[in-house]
């Protein structure tokens, strides 16, 4: 069961992916290698690319192989969360995307967020999540966000509005990210706290 919902989760983020890489390309307005690079600065091609690469991984694994250590599945399931939050609250509203992209940004932004949260309900092993696994998870998005804030200072490219420097400014701009990572420990605190109930 897990494997036959896994590779079904799998196909989904594929094919996301892929429409989504190859309409960034196909739009393009840069050079082929400038566009490649921006591709991965967003943290919702990132945080798909590896939520994917994570169900492939179940798909593969062999019967008998230990199971994953407990909280990498809780850990993508924040990353997820925070990234179809961000853009239901945030992003939605200024533009309007019609056909295929319409339909990709529906996938990266709403449906692998769902599927991600069913997949850590049925599968995670909740009660052994541990508080002290926080700020391990918060690393990624860490230096995330240090990696795009350098890289925009040299190509002025800035992947999301609110941390744009060039248009909010510096300041204003650690003061985004700073609410963005109070979210962050607010909803991994609430998905082990929620976990350890359920399991209860």
């Amino acid at each position: 069961m897990k494997k036959n919902i896994a590779l079904i989760f799998a196909l989904i983020g594929w094919f996301a992916l892929i429409a989504q890489y190859y309409l960034h390309i196909e739009n393009r307005t840069t050079s082929l290698i400038e566009a490649n690079l921006r591709f991965f600065t967003y943290f919702t091609i990132l945080v798909n690319f590896i939520i994917t690469l994570y169900f492939t991984s179940i798909v593969f694994k062999k019967q008998k192989s230990k199971d994953e250590k407990p909280g990498i599945l809780t850990a993508l399931t924040v990353y997820i969360t925070i990234v179809g939050f961000i853009y239901q609250v945030i992003l939605r509203g200024t533009w309007q995307p019609t056909g295929l992209q319409r339909v990709v940004d529906e996938l990266l932004h709403s449906v692998m967020p769902i599927l991600t949260i069913i997949f850590w309900y049925l599968f995670e092993n909740k009660k052994s999540v541990k508080y002290s696994q926080i700020p391990k998870w918060a690393l990624f998005p860490i230096l995330y966000l240090v990696v795009i804030l350098a890289r925009g200072t040299f190509s002025g490219f800035y992947p999301y509005p609110f941390v744009d420097v060039s248009t909010l400014g510096l300041p204003k701009v650690l003061i985004n990210s700073l609410f963005v990572t109070i979210f962050f420990f607010t909803i991994s605190v609430l998905y082990i706290r929620i976990g350890k109930a359920l399991k209860k």
